[in-house]
């Protein structure tokens, strides 16, 4: 009787290959034989304890074989699905009791073997549809040929096999804890903290293991396998070969399928001339992330967005091997950006807006009639502020101010505007605004473009100073306001006292120095002058002016410190 492994041979390589043996568990051999491709090219065999990747083309089947020489061995049968869901079945061949073409020289009984075990249906020993990670066990099976039989029907597919006679000492993928759920133990807007249960692998087997996270906002993993395809998915990776051509499994560098360094450029190569291979190809971005964090098993997920579903999976590898397992995946959504308070603004009225450091405050104006403009008016009091305005849902303003701007745009019936008001990174802004549809009546007194005060210092005394600023050519009113301070007064406490939104009702009636009115319709006229008397000598002094509108909104120009002479 024919040995069952020269039969497999007779079957499945070419007849020049008769000489050669199938892999063992001879680990040396084995390896040895690994190398030689040439061993495994063209051919269906299962290596006994290792794992290989191979392809499927759509509609078409692929079969292999794997041969267990004694009754009574132990069989374990394992595939993972990376891509798309498989079809496959797992059957024993009835081999012929005799075989006599060994030596005969007549190669028709061979042929006529291998048709009679080729049309064999065989029988079914385990079948299975879907994309799960699904494996054939027993403990006890008896000698036969073996064959593995696996279609695709929703698309081109690449999967891996892993097929052993010794599965207890083997153990090749990490084994789960008994709960292998994964679990969130922290919810932020834009973080998520993951826990899991450690693989036995590392602490009883002492195996090394690494973990690896998996993010994106579509489904659960099965396996590391189907998540390596997703980074990988494009169609240049298409430079497989075509149906009917069988290939190496070891080979799959040279076809674009993901490696140990699937980060790396891959390579598109053809069989025949790596000249012939498709240009590089930009993948598109694809919303997935892969982590791997050594052997830790709590990690927080960072940089997500506010209100928004998440898929988690998580791995664990085989840190010499690469092969993997997966824990049982979970999703959670995080949670929503706190919602801002809308102020709503009224037709003509000054509103007060405080917005915290690198924050935002939003306003809505709904004007009661019907309007062909809308004037803001915008007077931030302390560091710049951008502001955005949105008619009804639209984009039509976005601008940075700083002190006093005024904005007038084109009105609509029934519109509604949307005001975002956002502070900048240096401290919190103050600013007042205002929304009209009458502009002519308007708050926000007029300002020249340079509000500083100007100090003589030739006209300085022991007991008086004399300053200037400019004014316009609408006529406002003017208050001017004085505040002894030490004479180490500096620019941080001068800059605290910069908030130009606190008007003159804010100051003691013993600071107020007078109010007078004034205006020029040439501007190059249009500057004042005034002397503060009754000051001491060799004191500093804190200057204000203050330009008060006609709806009594005040503006504060710059303040200005200046030192009467000690001795006159």
């Amino acid at each position: 009787m024919v040995p069952l492994h020269w039969c497999l041979l007779w079957l499945l390589l070419p007849l020049g290959s008769r000489t050669q043996k199938l892999p063992t568990r001879d680990e040396e051999l084995f390896q040895m034989q690994i190398r030689d491709k040439a061993f495994f090219h063209d051919s269906s065999v299962i290596p006994d304890g290792a794992e290989i990747s191979s392809y499927l083309f759509r509609d078409t089947p692929k079969r292999y074989f794997f041969v267990v020489e004694e009754d009574n061995t132990p069989l374990s049968v394992t595939v993972t699905p990376c891509d798309a869901p498989l079809e496959w079945k797992l059957s024993l061949q009835e081999l012929p009791e005799e075989a006599s073409g060994e030596g005969s020289g007549e190669p028709e009984l061979l042929d006529q073997q291998k048709q009679q075990i080729i049309n064999e249906e065989g029988t079914e020993l385990f079948s299975y549809k879907g994309n799960d990670v699904e494996y054939f066990i027993s403990s006890s099976s008896p000698s036969g040929l073996y064959q593995l039989e696996l279609l695709s029907t929703e698309k081109d597919t690449h999967f891996k096999v892993y097929a052993t006679t010794t599965p207890e000492s083997d153990q090749p993928y990490p084994e789960l804890p008994y709960d292998p759920r994964v679990d969130v133990t922290s919810l932020g807007r834009t973080t998520v903290t993951l826990a899991w249960k450690p693989s036995p692998t590392a602490s009883l087997l002492k195996q090394p293991i690494q973990y690896c996270v998996v993010i994106n906002k579509e489904h659960n993993f099965k396996s590391l396998c189907a998540v390596e395809a997703k980074l990988s998915a494009d169609d240049a990776f298409m430079m497989a070969p075509k149906p009917g051509l069988d290939f190496s499994p070891f080979d799959f560098a040279h076809f674009g399928f993901p490696s140990d360094n699937s980060g790396k450029e891959r390579s598109y190569l053809t069989k025949s001339s790596p000249k012939l291979g498709r240009h590089a190809y930009v993948r598109p971005k694809v919303d997935i992330q892969k982590i791997c964090i050594g052997n830790k098993n709590i990690f927080t997920v960072s940089d997500l967005k506010p209100d928004t579903q998440y898929y988690f999976d998580v791995f664990v590898a085989n840190s010499n091997s690469n092969m993997s397992t997966a824990y049982v995946g979970t999703f959670a959504r995080t949670k929503e950006e706190a919602k801002q308070k809308t102020v709503e603004l009224k037709d003509g009225k000054v509103t007060d807006v405080f917005v915290k450091r690198k924050g935002a405050k939003f306003l809505r104006f709904a004007p009661v009639s019907s309007h062909q403009k809308v004037t803001f008016f915008i007077h931030s009091c302390l560091d710049a502020v951008q502001i955005q305005v949105r008619r009804d849902g639209k984009l039509i303003l976005s601008q940075n101010v700083e002190g006093i701007r005024q904005f007038q745009l084109r009105g609509k019936p029934k519109a509604k505007y949307l005001i975002r008001l956002k502070g900048n990174k240096k401290g919190a802004s103050m600013l007042k605004i205002l929304a009209t549809t009458r502009p002519s009546k308007q708050s926000f007194p007029s300002l020249p473009e340079d509000t500083r005060i100007k100090a003589f210092d030739k006209l300085r005394t022991c007991s008086s100073a004399t300053v200037a600023w400019l004014g316009t050519q609408e006529r406002n009113k003017f208050c001017i306001y004085k505040k002894e301070v030490d004479d180490n007064y500096n620019e941080d406490q001068k800059k605290r006292e910069q908030n130009q939104c606190l008007g003159p009702d804010t100051r003691k009636k013993s600071e107020k120095v007078l109010c007078k009115y004034f205006h020029s319709q040439n501007l190059q006229k249009a500057v004042t002058t005034e002397t503060i008397k009754g000051l001491q000598p060799g004191k500093s002094y804190l200057l204000d002016v203050y330009v008060i509108g006609h709806g009594g909104h005040s503006v504060k120009y710059q303040s200005k410190v200046v030192k009467t002479r000690k001795f006159c």
